[in-house]
């Protein structure tokens, strides 16, 4: 089985597909999976580091309003096409599966013209450009978010690593701490504004630092690479500290293992992005979310069914200040029964299994469409007798075609024979019986778990 993952750009579109890569290998070792990608994006990065082929393509950023180089698109957007064809065609590809962004929208469209089985998998409330058009393309649709509004569409959760959701807090927690520098007998507010940081949680958090010190409440802080030498970690504590012992705040401009972040920590301090909220749920981490105050909104919307049901805080960016934290965060956070309480309701909102029942649907759709493409021709083939049917392999074109069309985008536009019928529609096209089941009958993560008083 041959897949091809569209996902590259930014890290919340290349760590789903990442996540799915290792998803299906786990399920079956003889998949081959190759990623789609551009020359400007991070998976230029990632995607080799975690041992998975990549194919660029060109990069067809589609502007949000009218502009000049809206007239430029068309042109730009053929090539890509044409570029990802010829990929999927060398790769003999059974399923693309995209995840949204720049690559998404090139890949959807040469996927239809090359009749290759077409996943879409959405992470935010709000879909973009790129899947509301994959969309409208497929009948496999899946989200990561509860609300998202979108033909087809399944809620499914968001994939993430293994190394998160095998996750157990309380397992590791001591070791993570001590990794940190961290103390194993007082709380920790873990505070993080995504792979750059946060310069607005960062004020904020160095403003009300010694507040929370004293009043017993460590702090890890990933300030962000760029910004390490702007936030202090030293800080006056009040005689009514715990004890005469200092309370640690540690700052680190990045961290590669999160996991053991998410293990020291008993509360959060960060942004609302699809992944950073996935996650938190996943290992039931309750977490105050400052939504990004640029873009369409939907980090708000991320955070908003977690804060909902009790997993977590929101406050608005504008409202973020060392005053709130003192006011409002650092009452939850001394308060071990309200903070187990939320970390209940985290969990309760967490898919840990989404990378695993995306694979599983993924399979069982590619299963599918080869078995209706074997249904089309075992009816047709009584049409044709031994003496006229070609010597053709089921992925060779006949002896004599026909000459070929342009075509439009959307036109079926492969050699390969074995999947259309005479006028050159899909054969199929039902979902797999797997993929019919309701989100409800998924599982979800177990109970909430907090770290309890030493």
């Amino acid at each position: 089985m041959r897949v091809v993952l569209a996902g590259g750009g930014s890290a919340g579109h290349i760590e789903p597909a990442l996540a799915l890569a290792d998803a299906l290998r786990e399920a079956d070792s003889s998949i081959q999976v190759t990623c789609l990608g551009t020359q400007r994006g991070l998976e230029t990065r990632l995607v080799p580091l975690r041992g998975y082929e990549l194919e660029l393509i060109p990069a067809v950023p589609l502007p949000r309003s009218v502009t000049p180089q809206l007239l430029t698109v068309p042109g730009r957007l053929a090539g890509a096409v044409h570029a990802t064809g010829k990929i999927l065609d060398r790769l003999e590809a059974d399923v693309l599966v995209g995840f949204g962004g720049y690559v998404a929208t090139p890949a959807y469209l040469s996927a239809k013209r090359h009749d290759v089985p077409i996943v879409v998998h959405e992470a935010n409330p709000s879909p973009g450009i790129a899947n509301r058009l994959g969309a409208h393309l497929t009948s496999y649709v899946f989200t990561g978010h509860p609300d998202t509004k979108l033909r087809n569409a399944k809620y499914l959760g968001l994939p993430i690593r293994r190394q998160i959701a095998d996750l157990d807090r309380f397992a590791l927690g001591d070791r993570a701490r001590a990794h940190f520098g961290l103390r194993s007998d007082l709380p920790v507010l873990l505070v993080f504004g995504g792979s750059q940081g946060a310069k607005s949680l960062n004020r904020a958090i160095s403003g009300a630092a010694p507040a929370i010190r004293s009043a017993g409440v460590q702090i890890l802080h990933v300030t962000g690479p760029k910004n390490a030498a702007e936030t202090a970690a030293d800080g006056p504590l009040s005689s009514g500290a715990a004890g005469v012992a200092a309370v640690p705040y540690v700052t680190v401009p990045y961290v590669d293992r999160m996991d053991l972040a998410y293990a020291a920590a008993d509360f959060a301090l960060c942004r609302a992005g699809a992944m950073t909220c996935a996650e938190l749920t996943a290992v039931g981490l309750p977490a105050a979310y400052v939504p990004l105050p640029i873009g369409n909104g939907e980090q708000r919307l991320n955070a908003l069914p977690i804060v909902q049901r009790g997993g977590g805080l929101l406050v608005e960016d504008a409202e973020l200040t060392a005053d709130w934290i003192k006011n409002t965060l650092l009452p939850v956070l001394t308060n071990i029964d309200q903070v187990a309480g939320m970390s209940e309701a985290a969990a309760a909102m967490g898919r840990r299994d989404a990378d695993r029942w995306l694979a599983k649907a993924v399979i069982d759709i590619v299963a599918a469409e080869k078995a209706n493409r074997s249904a089309g021709k075992a009816v047709e083939a009584p049409a044709v007798s031994q003496q006229q049917r070609p010597a053709t392999s089921s992925r060779q074109a006949p002896a004599q075609p026909q000459a070929q069309q342009p075509g439009s985008l959307f036109t079926p536009h492969s050699s390969r024979q074995d999947g259309t019928r005479q006028d050159g529609t899909r054969q199929g096209g039902q979902p797999p019986a797997g993929r019919q089941q309701s989100a409800g009958s998924q599982p979800t993560s177990g109970g909430g778990r907090h770290r309890q008083a030493r």
